[in-house]
This record gives structure tokens, sequence and C-alpha cells, in this order.
């Protein structure tokens, strides 16, 4: 019988598995970096960045630098982990296709 695969929705949506790949695995990065990188609008990375952080995968630090708003985002523990449970489902997955 086939095994049950669960896989973490939040972060198998494309966005978002894009944002933590950036920031894994101690990666500070500045949301306007961020936005550059990933190619992503300023909204749809606060909505993708919103929903990391309610999941504890993210952090997000708002500050200011020479008086000007500064927001830098980083992976928690428990989105590094999950990363890596995530990325390794994948391989065993993908693996089963060359069998």
């Amino acid at each position: 019988m086939m095994q049950k695969i669960e896989i973490d929705k939040v972060i198998h949506e494309p966005a978002r598995l894009l944002i933590l790949i950036h920031l894994y695995p101690d990666r500070r990065v500045d949301s306007s970096s961020l936005m550059c990188a990933t190619g992503l609008t300023w909204g749809n990375l606060s909505a993708h960045v919103n929903k990391l952080e309610q999941v504890n995968y993210l952090v997000i630090e708002k500050g200011f630098e020479r008086r000007k708003p500064r927001t830098i985002l980083y992976l928690t523990e428990t989105g590094q982990a999950a990363l890596r449970d995530y990325v390794a489902l994948m391989h065993r997955m993908f693996e089963k296709l060359s069998e």
C-alpha cells in the first residue's frame, strides 16, 4: 500500500519557496533586496512574507536606518527545519521516479 505524502503547502507555493531558499540558512535580507532577487511585486512579496511569518517560518524586523524605514527578514529555526524537511521529501519523491 502506498504511504500518504504530506507536503507542506505553505512552502510548496512557488513564491514562498523562492523566498525561503533565498533566506536560507542564515541570511538577513532587507525587503527591497528580496523583492529584486525574487522578482515579486511589493504587494505580492508582502502577502507571502506575512503568511510565512504567521506560521513562524520567518521574522520581520522593522526599524530605521538613517531615518529611512527598513524591513529586515530572516528565517527562524522552525523555518530552516521546515525547508530542509521539504527538500528531503522532494528528493525522496523524485528518487521514486527513477526506480
